[in-house]
């Protein structure tokens, strides 16, 4: 006969159970966040600064500056420092912004911004720590202060909580190479500098750094841009002597528009994109005393009379409290919800690039015969407001080495501004662009595959909530409302791609009839010279006048 034994196996189990923070979650599994391997994780790092200091100068209305420092110190390992000329962050906000993952400004606004969850820059620095054991170094000055801050941070996944290592004041400016003086600096009196000590990897190519930071210039033509890499040299390995670094040269990009784009406007949640549960919690945590009063303030389009015409379909008293309907009648406020006809959602929360932008973009990244945009007009998924932009470039035959006549047609994506380099075979933009017939607009096309020819497509998608397929932004989801916008603004700049072809053969058709015929006039001379006994003068006119026959004829055409 056995014993009982004095602890349960359910016990021994609940024992076991501890919760498990978000850095510990991310730490384990980086390559959710794009840090898969050292060359990805050098470009998610500076794509993540990069766009922390666009949104950041956007915002306080400055035109954005920004220099890119990336030093190669050993053979995997390099430091990566980005300096903008922005606002600066407050002393307070600091630690929480570069050493805690899930905190930002930008996860509940329903406004377009490039960020979205506060994971981003706090994920590179933990990932430095992690392959270095190096601090995330933060300099930041604010207008009319008197120094800047100096704070050096760990991240510490047990509580995701930053762990401050250095804190002191210093004498620090952000300064930039001068694009009128060339050795020369300029100072701001406010601007941020990260930098990041980390394992990773350079090489060139359509994944590096190099790829990313030309793209971000074609969607973000007010920035002016400061590049520069400096590799460790290969030394003696015989007599086990280190060279010294090869430092490069400032690359200085001016910017192609002075003009900053409309800063979008934070909106409501729309009613049709508002699932159940966060109804129910979105009516516990107003501060509206009636439902009526509830559904006109925390929603857009919902005007008054809209929310009391919504309470009487859903047959509830519009002064009933909004906390009570939460718990008892929010099934039939939900449905009443989606059967009343509201206006979309309002678009000034986006900020496309458009048309005559992404056409210089394009034409600056290929020697273009033709060149091509379409803006879309907003519409909506789930409730949120999106707008699809799509450009095309066709290379001049013979002069653009990158377009190949041969190969599929390169795409490029963005979303929100923000080019997007891997993952492209899980994107809807990339499914978008294979799902079109290519062949009705007169280029070859494998099954189920990306077109054939010398050509760009670009397609930016600005939207105040990007669906992504995963934390490293890199794809975007397979909604049907954006594969059909993007499908609709891909074929129009098709369209006009199969027009310019049509009137370039027609073109090419005319010029070779007309060499054919130019073969021939000197011969046709000679028989009218012989056939009516005429003289060589007359001869020469006759070809004259037979000259200016076919010229008149190809005017004509």
């Amino acid at each position: 006969m056995t014993g009982r034994p004095s602890v349960s196996v359910a016990e021994q189990l609940a024992r076991r159970q501890r919760e498990i923070s978000v850095s510990e979650f991310f730490l384990k599994n980086r390559h959710l966040l794009g840090f898969d391997n050292p060359r990805r994780a050098l470009l998610t790092t500076v794509k993540e600064a990069v766009d922390n200091s666009l949104d950041a100068c956007e915002e306080a209305g400055v035109p954005p500056e920004i220099s890119v420092d990336i030093t190669q110190l050993a053979e995997r390992r390099f430091r990566i420092e980005v300096t903008d000329n922005g606002p600066g962050v407050v002393r307070a906000q600091i630690p929480k912004i570069f050493a805690k993952l899930l905190y930002g400004s930008k996860f509940h606004r329903l406004r377009m911004s490039r960020g979205q969850q506060g994971i981003g820059i706090s994920a590179a620095g933990m990932y430095g720590q992690l392959t270095t054991g190096n601090p995330t170094r933060i300099l930041s000055r604010v207008a009319h202060a008197r120094q800047a801050h100096h704070i050096e941070v760990h991240v510490d996944t047990r509580r995701n909580a930053p762990a401050i290592l250095k804190d002191v004041e210093s004498e620090w400016r952000p300064s930039f190479p001068s694009l009128q003086s060339p050795g020369e600096l300029v100072l701001y009196p406010h601007g941020t500098s990260v930098a990041i000590e980390m394992e990773a990897a350079y090489q060139r190519g359509r994944l590096s750094v190099d790829e990313y930071l030309r793209q971000c210039l074609i969607a973000n033509p007010h920035l002016q841009l400061h590049y520069r890499i400096t590799l460790a040299g290969k030394g003696d390995e015989a007599n086990g002597e280190a060279a010294p670094p090869v430092t490069g040269e400032w690359i200085s990009v001016a910017r192609r528009s002075d003009v900053l784009p409309p800063l979008p406007r934070e909106i409501k949640p729309h009613p049709h994109g508002v699932e159940l549960g966060l109804l129910m919690q979105m009516l516990r945590d107003t501060e509206a005393r009636t439902l009526r009063a509830a559904l006109a303030q925390d929603f857009s389009r919902v005007s008054p009379a809209t929310a009391l015409a919504i309470c009487e379909r859903a047959g509830l008293d519009p002064k009933a409290s909004p906390a009570r309907i939460a718990n008892r009648e929010v099934e039939a406020l939900f449905r009443a919800l989606g059967e009343t006809k509201l206006m979309r959602p309002p678009t000034d929360c986006l900020s496309p690039i458009g048309e005559s932008l992404l056409m210089q973009g394009l034409q600056q990244e290929v020697k273009a015969d033709f060149c091509t945009a379409v803006t879309r007009d907003p519409t909506v998924y789930r409730g949120n407001p999106f707008q699809v932009e799509a450009g095309l470039a066709w290379a001049r035959p013979g002069e653009d080495e990158t377009a190949a006549t041969e190969e599929p047609v390169r795409v490029l994506r963005f979303a929100n501004r923000v080019p997007l380099l891997y993952m492209a075979g899980g994107c809807a933009i990339t499914r978008a662009i294979a799902g079109i017939n290519w062949k009705t607009y007169g280029l070859a096309q494998p099954r189920g595959a990306l077109p054939i020819g010398p050509a760009v497509i670009l397609v930016h998608i600005a939207s105040v909530w990007v669906p992504f397929t995963s934390e490293s932004k890199e794809a975007i989801a397979h909604y049907p409302e954006m594969l059909r916008e993007i499908t609709f603004a891909v074929q129009e700049c098709g369209r006009r791609l199969a027009a310019h072809l049509s009137r370039r053969r027609r073109q090419a058709e005319v010029e070779r009839k007309r060499t054919y015929i130019e073969t021939y006039i000197p011969h046709l001379a000679l028989g009218l010279r012989q056939i009516l006994n005429l003289t060589e003068r007359e001869e020469q006119r006759a070809a004259a006048g037979l000259r200016k026959l076919l010229e008149r004829t190809h005017l004509n055409t």
